[in-house]
């Protein structure tokens, strides 16, 4: 093969690594702010917009560690050395399966792995082309163990974080005190991972994950003490007056709080919602039911023949006007912006069904669950990050192998060419314009159909569940953000107050089907049109 050699092959493994990445945002989205939107700490549009941000830069700045298992340490590369447009093919194949699986998932709402997709379809193509001798099956078992012990992990430190929250704080007549007291610790400790394992993990391009151990501890000492100091002398006060003295400040009074004079809490008006509705508004407002009831039938009627005729009048002076309507452009562009936008304005906290299921739980005193909203944004901005770093992989592995066998025209057998930037930030990019198209599909189920979710609860998963990602991202180790998201959220629903009844195992039940068919069904696909296309004729 010469460099540069097959382009139409690196033209659709292009296409389908940002179809791929496309159906990681729209299906993995719901492991990052599915807590923060189930438990209203944060609306759909505002958790899809921060977690653009979030999961572009957990990709781009650490998405390549994982990246390097996926693109060479799942199957025996050098089988490909003297036909390395077989391992381009190969890679290319596997990208279709995961994607056309993942994207098949995301419109039914299924929460499914994406590492599963990519790791069953490499696998498949591999055997496909030469057998099971061509896989790493003690790769293969690593992850596989990974997907078993993952949600048991995450649900263990959920739990300590959240049962630690419940009987210090939660529980107690003055829970909103105790609340207070520990904003600052809660902060600080919070601050404290999220430094350590960023410097700590690092990326290629930052010195920083070079320095020594106990470096990377002071610097992250620092700065949570930093954030434990300003929390103390500032968010704690600002807090305690919105939410103790229920002053109408507004969010930036938290940067100068000491120097803001006491604000009078606005009143309280409770009007009746009929008296907003006036009947003699040009005939349009229906009348009010305290109206009717004193109406004749006479009356009535003669006030819809009043309605008619104005309707009938207006639509008279509609048809004398003669202001241009709109052009087919302009309509045209609005249809498209409301398609477009459709993922931010959904509804996914609303289901009649889960009722029974959230009032099992324990509900606690709601001024004290406002405090850890602010946390809960954090971590789930953690959370995000943990998971773009993650499962970029899924995606611009096999696209990072195609692009080095393309241009070089050889297999890179030692697995340590570095990734390209540019598809770091390919990858980020796809995942980010899923997220925003199509990411409120998945995120209802783990965020709002397994158990009932408070700020409390959902900072405890989404810290949780970051711990546990990015533990075994910086080992390399390509786990499921979705079983650990999983897991957490379960764990916490046992700890909710009302045991088994506190959770949605029909949902938990399919949830785990989804896994099951996940690996084989994109291996399925992938192996079957390698093996259809390396073995068909071809012309001499």
């Amino acid at each position: 093969m010469y460099p540069g050699e097959y382009t139409f092959l690196f033209a659709l493994g292009m296409i389908f690594a940002f179809l791929d990445s496309y159906g990681i945002g729209a299906n993995d989205v719901s492991n990052s702010f599915s807590a923060a939107v189930g438990s209203k700490a944060l609306n759909l549009k505002q958790a899809v917009l921060i977690a653009s941000v979030c999961e572009f830069l957990g990709a781009f700045l650490m998405g390549s560690s994982t990246a390097d298992t996926i693109k060479g340490g799942l199957i025996d590369v050098q089988l490909f050395e003297s036909q390395p447009e077989l391992l381009l093919l190969l890679m290319v194949c596997a990208l279709v399966g995961s994607s056309t699986w993942v994207l098949f998932a995301s419109s039914r709402g299924w929460p499914v792995s994406t590492t599963h997709a990519i790791v069953g379809a490499i696998t498949g193509a591999g055997i496909a082309g030469f057998g099971a001798s061509a896989v790493h099956w003690a790769e293969i078992g690593k992850i596989v163990s990974s997907w078993l012990i993952s949600p048991v992990c995450a649900g263990l430190v959920t739990t300590g974080i959240f049962l630690l929250t419940k009987f210090l704080i939660l529980r107690h007549d003055d829970s909103l005190r105790r609340g207070l007291n520990a904003i600052p610790f809660y902060f600080g400790i919070t601050i404290f991972i999220n430094v350590f394992y960023i410097i700590f993990k690092g990326s290629p391009g930052l010195s920083l994950s070079k320095l020594p151990i106990g470096a990377i501890l002071g610097i992250s000492f620092g700065v949570a003490g930093f954030v434990f100091l300003w929390c103390l002398f500032f968010m704690r006060p600002y807090l305690k007056r919105k939410l103790e003295n229920d002053e109408p400040l507004r969010w930036y009074h938290c940067l100068y709080i000491p120097f803001v004079k006491p604000k009078t809490a606005l009143p309280h008006h409770d009007t009746d919602p009929s008296e907003k509705i006036d009947p003699s508004d040009d005939g349009k407002s229906p009348l009010s039911p305290d109206a009717l009831k004193t109406m004749n039938l006479e009356e009535a009627l003669g006030h819809r023949h009043s309605q008619e005729t104005v309707g009938a009048v207006n639509s008279g002076l509609a048809a004398l006007d003669d202001t241009p309507k709109k052009s087919q452009a302009s309509r045209m562009f609005k249809q498209f912006k409301a398609k477009a936008t459709k993922g931010l304005n959904e509804d996914i906290t609303a289901n009649s069904k889960m009722g029974e299921i959230h009032d099992n739980s324990t509900k606690y005193h709601p001024v004290t669950e406002r405090l850890f909203c602010t946390l809960q944004v954090l971590t789930s901005c953690f959370a995000s990050f943990a998971h773009g770093s993650n499962d970029v992989a899924n995606a611009i592995g096999p696209l990072t192998t195609i692009y080095y066998v393309w241009k070089n025209g050889a297999v890179d057998v030692s697995g340590k060419a570095p990734i390209p930037t540019w598809i770091l930030a390919y990858g980020g990019i796809a995942i980010d314009i899923g997220l925003l198209t199509y990411g409120y599909q998945v995120m209802a189920t783990l965020g709002n159909n397994i158990t009932y979710m408070s700020p409390s609860r959902g900072f405890s998963v989404s810290l949780g569940t970051s711990l546990t990602v990015l533990t075994c991202s910086k080992l390399g180790l390509p786990i499921s953000t979705t079983h650990c998201i999983t897991g957490a959220t379960t764990a916490v629903g046992l700890c909710s107050g009302g045991g088994r009844k506190s959770v949605n195992w029909k949902i938990l039940a399919q949830v785990g089907s989804s896994w099951i068919v996940t690996l084989p069904a994109a291996g399925l696909v992938s192996g079957l049109l390698y093996a259809l296309i390396i073995y068909s004729p071809h012309k001499m």
